[in-house]
């Protein structure tokens, strides 16, 4: 009996300390053939939207350069007395805050009367700030923080217009799209050419519709 033990023992200590047996490597054609590209889908899944209220307003207030909301409500006035943007608080809704007068919850969803509602304000900005800053000294300009010279060629507006795109889109306009700068050119000499007479001059008219097309673009108004 301990015979066949140790024989048992021997037989499996042999079977176990003995080198493995080599596995010959095979032909690279017999491997399996590798997956095809794997597609990412980056497109954004939700529409634009606007940030909250409060940081549309707060910025349209450093626009106007007011301290409070009823200093910018004065500085949409125009020189006739006219405002484009008068009472905040019939707004309240359609700005997409809470109206607690009439017990209104906050806007959740942007929609085109919110998106409208901006863009009036934005109207009265360029408008009053064309007005304002064409007639002011220049370190306290705002808006058009330049000289507006009559006429311009295309490099002397690229400059000017370089101030306003830093101004509402935060970058410089070399570095936007090709083709944005000349679309602008094209609108402000439109507009001079096609000016009625009104309280603002065929310049002044122009130079204000290029802050409008800004202020009305995407990358400032919607994310």
């Amino acid at each position: 009996m301990r015979r066949v033990l140790v024989l048992m023992c021997f037989s499996m200590c042999f079977s176990a300390c003995r080198p493995p047996a080599l596995i010959p490597p095979g032909a690279t054609s017999q491997l399996p053939p590798s997956h095809p590209p794997i597609l990412v889908d980056v497109a954004p899944k939700e529409a634009p939207r606007l940030l909250p209220a409060e940081a549309y307003v707060r910025t349209y207030m450093q626009l106007f350069g007011a301290q409070t909301l009823l200093e910018a409500q004065q500085k949409a006035k125009g020189k006739d007395g006219n405002q484009l943007f008068d009472n905040w608080g019939d707004y309240l809704t359609t700005l997409g805050f809470p109206d607690h007068r009439n017990d209104l919850p906050r806007a959740r969803e942007t929609n085109a009367l919110m998106i409208a509602t901006f863009e009036r304000l934005g109207i009265a900005l360029c408008d009053r700030a064309v007005e304002r800053d064409f007639h002011a000294p220049m370190a306290q300009r705002i808006i058009f923080a330049f000289d507006p010279i009559d006429p311009i060629d295309s490099s002397q507006f690229a400059e000017r217009f370089d101030v306003l795109h830093r101004t509402f889109l935060g970058y410089p306009s070399k570095l936007a799209p090709p083709g944005r700068i000349d679309r602008y050119y094209k609108l402000y000499k439109d507009t001079q050419t096609k000016h009625a007479k009104t309280r603002l001059s065929p310049t002044e008219a122009a130079w204000s519709a290029v802050c409008q097309g800004l202020i009305r673009h995407p990358e400032f108004l919607l994310y």
